[in-house]
């Protein structure tokens, strides 16, 4: 039997079976982590041609700092139904599983090809029925952003807005519209807030309402614990926490409340269900895919076991952010939300009250000097943002303080 012949390896009794391809046994994710054993790794040296771009750390919540070997596993092509990179899919999907706790439970892994956003469009035109309604449950912008994808694709949706400076309520579904789905985000990007979207999901299991939780900036920076929460879809991004590059999103769903959506998708290219049942049939995306994004995303995910796993980087996001806010206060910068609200994610910080604080020569001044920041997006308040993440450490940080005290020096003098 070839291997364009060979059956996809099939799950049995719970477990992924191995089928024999060319005479090699293929391991669709069977091999234990880390994958190094049984897979491919790149030995690739990073050239040191001289370019014209000058290379810039990323203080942003994605696109991000990367590691070299990161940018290196791009440095190959492979086709997208080439044996060795059907494994690398596989082998994604199965980690991601066990990044999220449920590598043995009733969840499934989706790849879906595009931004974070993409992927956000996806379970929401997928996975509500045609009478069904969503309620959004939303402390910034990118909450809002769910419900204007839900009213473009002519959903029911109840958009209940809390205050951008504060977490969700625990118990916020309590007083809020009926609906059949509930979507939250975990880490809101544009202050940096953290919600209580555990409690949040476990107060809609009780209601008997499917819960959908965007973890685009906190997945594999913050501990979420699925099993037995109630999250039905989770939703991140290649380029977040796990430290990859822009491409694809992901969305890690429970397998019965996916089956359940047959029928449901308002669109082709983002019909959540049939992607999965693509990945099944023969582990192939049904369209094409990007193939450099996901080799950097393997490599990525080999670099976040080798550091510790999630909690281990999560230790050093928050050694990140302590540096940060410490030398920013010395700076005279004050941080938009209150410290106990604040994740180690990504922090707000208000304009200064100097009238020669001007943030676009603000943020061009740290640019030169190989310093990329982010402008805010919260609605009430003049404020830029800098994100803690990435392959960024407090030294790190110094660098960039120190740059923004040469910066707001030659905004004083002019």
């Amino acid at each position: 039997m070839t291997g364009s012949d060979a059956p996809f390896p099939r799950r049995s009794g719970g477990k992924l079976d191995a089928v024999t391809l060319d005479g090699d046994v293929w391991s669709r994710c069977l091999s234990p982590w880390p994958w190094r054993r049984t897979a491919w790794r790149f030995s690739i040296g990073l050239r040191q041609n001289k370019t014209s771009m000058d290379r810039k750390l990323l203080f942003t919540p994605g696109p991000l700092t990367t590691s070299d070997t990161v940018k290196q596993a791009m440095l190959v092509d492979l086709g997208s139904r080439d044996r060795t990179f059907l494994n690398v899919v596989c082998q994604i999907r199965h980690k991601l599983l066990q990044l999220a706790g449920v590598a043995n439970a009733d969840y499934e892994a989706v790849l879906m090809q595009g931004s974070g956003t993409m992927g956000i469009e996806s379970v929401v035109s997928s996975v509500i029925p045609p009478d069904g309604s969503l309620l959004v449950l939303s402390n910034g912008a990118y909450g809002r952003r769910i419900a204007q994808i839900a009213r473009r694709l002519r959903i029911t949706t109840h958009l209940v807005e809390f205050p951008e400076d504060q977490p969700l309520p625990a118990d916020c579904l309590r007083h809020a519209p009926p609906a059949t789905h509930v979507a939250v985000v975990h880490c809101e990007t544009s202050t940096g807030v953290l919600n209580p979207v555990e409690e949040i999901a476990a107060e809609a299991r009780r209601a008997g309402v499917s819960c959908f939780v965007d973890a685009m900036s906190s997945f594999g920076g913050v501990p979420v614990e699925l099993r037995g929460s109630g999250i039905d879809y989770l939703v991140s991004s290649a380029n977040k926490c796990v430290e990859g590059v822009p491409g694809f999103s992901f969305v890690i769903a429970q397998r019965d409340a996916l089956l359940a959506t047959e029928g449901w998708a308002r669109t082709t290219a983002l019909d959540l269900l049939a992607q999965w049942k693509g990945f099944e049939a023969d582990g192939q995306f049904r369209f094409t895919p990007p193939t450099h994004a996901l080799l950097a995303f393997h490599q990525a995910l080999i670099e976040l076991d080798d550091e510790g796993g999630v909690s281990a980087r999560a230790a050093r996001y928050k050694a990140n952010y302590d540096t940060l806010v410490a030398g920013m206060r010395e700076l005279g910068f004050a941080e938009y939300l209150r410290p106990e609200y604040q994740s180690h994610i990504i922090t707000a910080f208000r304009y200064p009250q100097s009238p020669a604080f001007d943030f676009p020569r603000f943020y061009e001044s740290l640019s030169a000097a190989g310093f990329v920041i982010y402008p805010g997006k919260v609605s009430s308040a003049d404020c830029f943002r800098i994100g803690t993440i990435g392959r960024l450490f407090p030294r790190n940080f110094t660098g960039l303080l120190g740059a923004m005290r040469n910066a707001l020096s030659d905004l004083d003098s002019n």
